[in-house]
């Protein structure tokens, strides 16, 4: 059973809120530019009859950035997918003990994520993207970046997990 108390309860630390502040600008800094960008690449190819031809390879690489980053603020809300079935029916020390023991193993997983992150980019580093020219191992840097900065999270937030006491952020017309 979810607890009614949020996270947001409690002042963040500053060093906290500084990671989170600056997480939520970059991922909302990506989606910003990638809509406009392929907003802009939709107006100009039926209105122009132009396709701007590095949109669609930029704003791939964008969403690839945006997914990674945002796992880690998905968790502090609560988001991502879970099956609660052993957990409901656990005592509350049980449930505890679960939900610590999930965090070590996502924290061993991020690890891993990093490092075999990182190889993939060490692979990738001396090839181009088709349209960009860029090095191909830059899209693949969202990889360990993005696992590094989850694990971050995670452990700033741990306390929070466990207890199941996660930030809700008030959507518009959420309350309507």
């Amino acid at each position: 059973m979810e607890t009614a108390s949020s996270a947001l309860d409690r002042p963040l630390p500053r060093a906290e809120l500084l990671l989170v502040r600056l997480n939520q600008g970059l991922v909302i800094a990506l989606m910003g530019t990638m809509s406009i960008l392929v907003f802009t690449n939709v107006v100009s190819r039926y209105l122009f009859n132009h396709s701007l031809v590095w949109v669609e390879e930029f704003t791939q690489y964008q969403m690839i950035w945006i997914t990674w980053l945002g796992a880690g603020l998905a968790l502090r809300e609560g988001r991502h997918v879970a099956v609660d079935l052993l957990h409901d029916v656990l005592p509350d020390p049980l449930c505890r003990l679960l939900r610590w023991a999930l965090v070590f193993i996502m924290l061993a997983f991020l690890a891993a994520l990093a490092w075999y992150g990182m190889q993939i980019v060490a692979f990738t580093w001396n090839q181009e993207t088709p349209m960009l020219g860029i090095r191909t191992g830059i899209p693949y840097l969202g990889i360990p970046i993005g696992a590094a900065l989850f694990a971050l999270h995670l452990i700033v937030f741990a306390r929070e997990f466990v207890e199941r006491r996660f930030e809700h952020v008030d959507e518009p017309g959420a309350g309507a």
